[in-house]
């Protein structure tokens, strides 16, 4: 049998991800992980101030790292037989760039400048300029150009690009233009730069930018102009308009073909946003749900356009068209905050722990960074067995909006809360109440769409948490009442951008066709259990009613 390798990339909050792939069997024949070493160490970030910005060397160093070690497990010569590379990335994360299409901050004048790197997907430095940009888009000329979106948010490409030309004139000045970063490697990986012509994915332009056939394109530059002319600038020089993921870019470079350790006959295959690449791997169809649960979650399903005339969605997920396959709309809802919560959990209770070892001199600074690491991976584990493994309606409940809330009914300036304390209390409990509120936010978004007439037969879920947390997993099923199944996909945003690969590579004529080959089967299920379904059921309820009094109360 011939070796018809392709290999996916997926860039992650905090590290990019390789898999190199059989496209003939879907066996996973290379993989290697590569950490941002800028990010690691917390450059160009102000938690503080909602700002996170990530360095273009950041992404190509550890890409080209990472993706030729994932080569190298494969065998001498395994780089002759890979036909094509895909990516995914995180967004909207975009970067202004000057006429050449090369990130400001890889310029000497700018190097430093965090406002002329990427501006990764969870940045909400930009929430005034997405207030702005809703109150227009809303309602221009009697269009409303956030139909299909909802509100519009500060993670996202206009509010962004608005936030920093205002705050930084020299970027502005210099940006000739801006790339989304699933856009920006596939055109440095074909040297297709050049902001017009180059690649930009109809994930990116259908969720982010606000692209629908509707308007014929993007908002009207009338529209965006209104709003700052800086944005109408940037509409003219967006390009032609959106590819599909999987779309044959052409062939790699000849430096990145060297760089990589690849055929310089292997092709590029465009891209889309990590979590649309994982649903891809997990193996979504319709009436399928996928679930990534991680940091955030992200909510996938994709329906026939006729299927969804004359339902309004706008305040309950996002739609675009072809964004997770061709010839169906993507349905994306997400929470903002999920694995989020525990994390910061994890390092509020360690918080006295990291101070007390700092001061001391009672052991080496090896023992303490040990010791400190092993706190830290069991913390979680602990937490979750010393949870009341009977079912109980809780007297604690919490809020998921720890970063806000996505969907439903978008709202960035709403802040979690925790009731119900008192002095008997313990850690245990918090991390109950936080689990559960975690969950009950997806049940607002699950049952929105059902609400809204959105079929849904199936849920699979992938992710690290879903994968790690079996406690996690076992609470979603009860609260929602349906099935989970799990993918066994350890790195499901890869396998998708490797199943892209596999089409821009002819390999495979539609991405349906090479998830039946390529796609991974469950490693388990979980099935609601029904007296915690009840339980849950009634606390659920404290949820919502504790969630309308912080909201509507006037605490926030």
């Amino acid at each position: 049998m011939e070796t018809k390798l392709v290999i996916g990339a997926d860039f992650g909050s905090d590290s990019v991800r390789a898999i190199v792939v059989n496209a003939i069997t879907g066996e996973t024949k290379g993989e290697a992980v590569c950490a941002y070493p800028r990010w690691a160490e917390g450059k160009y970030c102000e938690p503080e101030n909602y700002q996170f910005r990530q360095h273009p060397l950041d992404y190509l160093e550890s890409f080209e790292k990472c993706v030729k070690q994932a080569v190298l497990e494969c065998g001498p010569n395994a780089g002759e037989h890979v036909y094509a590379i895909s990516v995914d990335t995180t967004g909207s994360t975009p970067c202004p760039v000057n006429r050449e299409g090369i990130p400001l901050a890889l310029l000497d004048e700018f190097h430093e400048n965090p406002n002329a790197m990427f501006h990764l997907w969870k940045d909400h430095t930009a929430i005034k300029e997405a207030q702005e940009i809703n109150d227009r888009l809303s309602n221009f000329n009697g269009i409303d150009y956030l139909k299909f979106q909802g509100t519009y948010s500060s993670e996202w490409w206009w509010a962004k690009i608005l936030h920093t030309s205002r705050v930084d004139p020299r970027v502005k000045e210099a940006a000739w233009s801006w790339v989304e970063h699933s856009d920006w490697i596939p055109a440095v990986l074909t040297h297709h730069t050049d902001p017009l012509t180059m690649y930009r994915c109809s994930c990116a332009a259908g969720h982010k930018a606000l692209w629908n056939s509707e308007f014929n394109g993007l908002p009207s530059t009338d529209c965006l102009s209104s709003i700052d002319p800086y944005l109408g600038v940037v509409a003219r020089r967006y390009g032609s308009g959106p590819q599909n993921a999987g779309t044959c870019l052409g062939p790699i470079s000849e430096e990145w073909a060297d760089k990589l350790g690849i055929s310089e006959k292997a092709v590029v295959g465009g891209s889309s946003f990590d979590a649309h690449a994982g649903a891809v791997g997990a193996g979504i169809k319709p009436t399928t749900l996928v679930k990534v649960v991680g940091t955030s979650t992200v909510d996938m399903l994709i329906e026939k356009y006729d299927n969804l005339k004359g339902k309004n969605l706008k305040q309950l997920c996002g739609q675009a068209e072809d964004s997770i396959i061709p010839g169906y709309v993507g349905i994306e809802a997400s929470q903002a905050a999920f694995g989020d919560i525990f994390a910061w959990l994890r390092k509020t209770l360690m918080w006295p722990t990291h101070n007390i070892l700092n001061h001391t001199s009672l052991i080496t600074d090896e023992q303490k960074e040990k010791l400190t690491e092993e706190l830290q991976e069991k913390m979680i584990s602990t937490l979750e067995k010393n949870i009341h493994s009977v079912p109980k309606v809780s007297n604690i409940v919490a809020l998921d909006w720890f970063n806000g809330r996505r969907y439903p009914n978008i709202n960035e300036t709403l802040q979690s809360g925790i009731y119900g304390l008192k002095l008997g209390t313990e850690a245990p409990d918090i991390f109950e109440a936080l689990s559960m509120a975690a969950c009950f936010g997806s049940k607002t978004i699950f049952d929105s769409l059902v609400s809204a007439g959105i079929e849904i037969k199936e849920i699979i879920a992938v992710g690290g948490i879903a994968r790690k947390s079996s406690y996690s997993m076992q609470l979603m099923a009860d609260v929602l009442n349906r099935p989970i199944h799990i993918s066994a996909a350890t790195q499901a945003c890869a396998r998708g951008a490797a199943i892209y690969a596999s089409v821009a590579a002819g390999i495979y004529s539609s991405i349906p066709e090479a998830q039946v080959h390529i796609c991974e089967d469950y490693i388990t299920d979980y099935y609601p259990r029904e007296e915690y379904v009840a339980a849950y059921a009634k606390t659920y309820e404290k949820f919502l009613k504790f969630g309308n009094f912080v909201e509507f109360s006037g605490q926030q």
